[in-house]
């Protein structure tokens, strides 16, 4: 996990309008029958669109995850439309076709705007219900709408954010500065009606901005509350910077900083059909970091974000860290983690605050390598429970019933270490995915 330093802080308040050369909205385009907004646009103003992409590893695709990852060929984007309500996944080809001619719609409503723009140059992203194909007839017309909406200005980051919720709670966004800045005073105000559009179980929009010392900022917004495993975690995010920099140099931090964040959170080992990761750079600030400054400033930013869409779990009570150290390499300790995170009956006993040791031990058994039980030792927020493989003193006692909880594991075999995020299993997170599609 990535610590934020003395010099550095996060503003929430902020999502993908924080950096220049960027416009978001969100609205309701009626595709969610409660009439919660459901539609969003990113829309790069440039003078520079270089993107990259990252995807699901699902071999069950989504339409517009093929759509996507096609266009993403270019190395190019002028615009990202989101949906929620609906995943357009296992919908034939006249799902892809929907995609299509969604991409189509966007270009053309942006050129009639004024900026010319083609079909290949805009991303298409959709989460909700797998089977069932899109209301075409409220996007397409909603489509029109939002570009006449995000329009009339930079403040419509948090009606995207919102857009792109399902079962999330809250959008998800924050800023982070390399150096102590004011608070920025009117302007942008952070993004989150076009991140809670993309909202499906999500309680909150997510979003975030990281404002470089050196005069260039990231702003990026995500969903995601369940069906959460490695491959992203079934998210849909859309990163933007005005970084002066190409596709190539995007794509080798957007994979850097996943690798590392996204890709290590595991709510409840599914993973979606229509998991994407964009990023996409406006040039605005005519400024061009290093390599290595870009994969750092991504890495907080996907951090922090990651950090929300685990606190917005679907029934989540206990935000988990699975460490195993003591690892032959890192892989090693990366799986190890990953099978204690999915294990069913761990997390139900830290649901219900148990310090039970033995099951963290019997899940450990199950990794694909080879271990020596005897070796093994495990802690529960820093209290000792297990030493070589046998209780300690006190394991027994061990006060579980905060919200966070540290689970560590020394397998004794190495110095390698890695850690997953994950969440508890609660009544709630049972109740709420047995009645998703009714």
């Amino acid at each position: 996990m990535t610590d934020v330093t003395a010099e550095t802080r996060l503003l929430r308040t902020q999502g993908v309008t924080a950096p220049e050369g960027f416009r978001a909205t969100g609205i309701a385009a009626g595709i969610k029958a409660s009439g919660a907004l459901d539609l969003a646009l990113v829309f790069n103003e440039g003078p520079d669109y270089a993107a990259a992409g990252v995807f699901t590893r699902n071999q069950v695709k989504a339409a517009p995850v093929l759509w996507s990852q096609q266009v993403l060929k270019t190395g190019r984007l002028r615009a990202v439309i989101l949906n929620s309500g609906g995943a357009n996944a296992c919908t034939g080809p006249e799902g892809f076709q929907d995609t299509h001619a969604t991409a189509e719609a966007v270009a053309a409503a942006l050129s009639d705007w004024g900026t010319e723009t083609g079909a290949i140059e805009v991303a298409v992203c959709s989460t909700g219900l797998i089977g069932d194909r899109l209301p075409m007839d409220k996007v397409l017309a909603g489509v029109t709408e939002i570009v006449h909406e995000m329009a009339g200005g930079l403040t419509g980051g948090d009606e995207a954010a919102r857009a792109i919720m399902t079962t999330d709670t809250v959008p998800k966004q924050v800023a982070l500065h390399h150096e102590i800045v004011h608070e920025m005073a009117g302007g942008l105000t952070g993004g989150d009606e076009a991140a809670r559009a993309i909202m499906t179980t999500d309680t909150v929009p997510k979003q975030v901005a990281l404002h470089h010392e050196n005069k260039w900022t990231i702003g990026a917004m995500a969903k995601g509350a369940g069906m959460m495993a490695p491959s992203l975690a079934t998210m849909l995010c859309v990163l933007t910077t005005d970084a002066a920099v190409d596709a190539a140099t995007l794509d080798r931090a957007l994979r850097y900083a996943t690798s590392r964040t996204f890709d290590r959170l595991d709510i409840d080992g599914s993973c979606s059909t229509n998991d994407t990761v964009l990023l996409l750079a406006s040039g605005a600030s005519e400024i061009t970091p290093t390599q290595e400054e870009l994969n750092e400033a991504l890495l907080r930013v996907c951090d922090d974000l990651c950090a929300q869409l685990q606190a917005d779990a679907e029934g989540v009570t206990k935000r988990i860290t699975i460490t195993v150290a003591g690892a032959p390499s890192e892989d090693d300790a990366l799986t190890a983690a990953r099978v204690i995170a999915r294990d069913s009956l761990v997390k139900t006993a830290l649901f219900g605050s148990d310090p039970n040791w033995g099951r963290v031990l019997a899940a450990v058994g199950m990794v694909p390598f080879p271990i020596e039980h005897e070796r093994i030792s495990v802690s529960f927020n820093g209290s000792p429970v297990c030493i070589n493989g046998a209780g300690a003193p006190g394991a027994r006692d061990v006060d579980l019933s905060g919200a966070d909880i540290e689970v560590r594991v020394d397998l004794g075999l190495g110095e390698a270490a890695a850690s997953i995020r994950t969440t508890d299993l609660s009544h709630a997170y049972v109740e709420e995915n047995s009645a998703y599609s009714s």
